[in-house]
């Protein structure tokens, strides 16, 4: 029996595969809030119960301080598979604007097709069931699995992760596979299969600048005290250059140019910068100079200004001097970068720019290294060729602005490569009211996955 045994499968079931989906989907799995713990309890049990539906009869629950993981194993041959989804889903609010209860899932008619409507149908519940239903359908057509398979589902991702280092700490023996799978990304431009290769790391600084002991009033100071709301915005002047690059001291140890098979492919993307800009009406690229969108966005470091208080912001007009004025700046990193050396390098150039009667204070908000992953590795190429034929497109190597920390925790912890695949569409509104996924994603989705378990296998 053949692949195509297998895709044939999978389209004949296509109906069933959704209503277990929509059934899924029910369930109120918000991990953010304590009021739905319960239905965090009941999505795990779901996913136990469908796994033992498929001949995993060892999955199982597993207790956190919070909300449970599910783990499972398969018997198989090489290679040895982790996949990664998160049953947990973001809360609802503000659900005036949705169009029907976020709970009570349908399919509608789009102008696009088909789309699965409601919470957690793209993120990540419809990513997470499109792998268990390719391998629902090969142990039908082959009675087996094409390979071993650990699942491991989590239910804590939309609210931090608090439990997962620990979890991955102590079961890092049993997680322990040659590739890890993670289905949590998108499609590049709603249409082009990806695989994310990169993601950027993440530094969090507050800093305050005190000034005098308390507010002045600007007639009787202004001109001969000094103002902190004047003196930040000067150290932030500074931090970077006419060119845009930031003048952070070693800020760019670490920081390496793209290898030419990833410039080619992501010159062929097409991505169109000035309709980029436009949808939010600018017209203009801000950042470092001689550098295109997607560079900046995937590829670069960054240094940004998240919000910035002091002195008197309310309704009307205070003459005041503050005595204090405050900064969020946060940093994506890319490559190498050590945030906590940047971080001390950051608050060194702070406190090198503070005038006599000035002095800084900071606040830390967390850290994170970027990922990186090694497209030298046979497995990459396999699942690019099998995307490839599955969406009559060639599948590129793409890289991704924002952190997803299971993918640097696998690395780091379980000492396994992470394959980020996932097929969402950017206009998918997850975190936002009518989330949806396109039934034609979750289709070839999981054919996709079938055709990349088939290549996975051959190396």
């Amino acid at each position: 029996m053949s692949l195509e045994t297998v895709l044939l499968q999978i389209d004949n079931n296509l109906n069933e595969a959704t209503s277990r989906l929509l059934e899924f989907l029910r369930i109120r799995s918000i991990s953010t809030d304590s009021a739905y713990k319960n239905d965090c309890e009941r999505a795990a049990e779901w996913l136990v119960s469908d796994l033992h539906s498929l001949g995993v009869n060892n999955a199982r629950k597993v207790k956190t301080p919070r909300h449970p993981m599910v783990m499972g194993h398969t018997d198989g041959d090489q290679p040895h598979l982790l996949f990664y989804g998160h049953y947990d889903v973001q809360p609802v609010d503000p659900v005036h604007l949705w169009h029907k209860d976020p709970f009570d899932p349908t399919i509608e008619d789009s102008e696009a097709g088909a789309v699965i409507r409601g919470r957690g149908a793209s993120d990540d519940k419809g990513q997470l069931m499109t792998f268990i239903e390719a391998c629902r359908a090969w142990k039908t057509v082959h009675k087996n699995f094409p390979c071993k398979i650990t699942f491991l589902f989590e239910g804590e991702e939309e609210s931090g992760s608090p439990s997962l280092i620990p979890f991955l700490e102590e079961n890092k023996k049993t997680l322990k596979a040659d590739l890890a799978l993670i289905c949590d990304t998108g499609l590049f431009d709603s249409r082009v299969p990806a695989i994310t290769t990169m993601l950027r790391g993440l530094l969090g600084e507050e800093v305050t600048i005190q000034g005098p002991s308390k507010d002045l009033h600007s007639g009787s100071y202004g001109g001969v005290a000094i103002n902190p709301i004047r003196v930040l915005s000067q150290i932030i002047s500074k931090l970077h250059d006419d060119s845009g690059r930031i003048t952070i001291p070693n800020f760019y140890e670490g920081v390496h140019e793209l290898p030419a098979q990833l410039q080619t492919q992501w010159r062929n993307l097409e991505f169109n910068e000035t309709h980029f800009l436009r949808d939010v009406d600018l017209c203009e690229l801000a950042g470092e100079s001689g550098r295109t969108a997607l560079e900046m966005l995937w590829s670069r470091p960054t240094c940004e200004y998240n919000g910035i208080r002091g002195g008197y912001c309310g309704e009307g007009f205070k003459t005041v001097l503050p005595a204090k004025a405050t900064a969020k700046i946060s940093f994506r990193l890319v490559g190498n970068q050590d945030p906590e050396k940047i971080r001390v390098q950051f608050r060194k150039m702070v406190r090198s720019l503070l005038p006599a009667d000035c002095t800084a204070s900071f606040i830390e908000h967390g850290s994170g290294k970027a990922s990186n992953f090694d497209i030298s590795n046979p497995a990459f190429e396999a699942a690019r060729q099998a995307l490839t034929d599955e969406w009559d497109i060639e599948a590129v190597y793409t890289g991704c602005g924002g952190s997803i920390p299971i993918a640097g925790l696998l690395q780091g912890i379980i000492g396994t490569t992470p394959m980020l695949i996932g097929f969402g569409k950017d206009n998918d509104q997850i975190h936002s009211p009518n989330e949806k996924y396109d039934l034609q994603c979750f289709h070839k989705g999981t054919r996709s996955w079938a055709r990349i378990l088939a290549a996975l296998t051959k190396i």
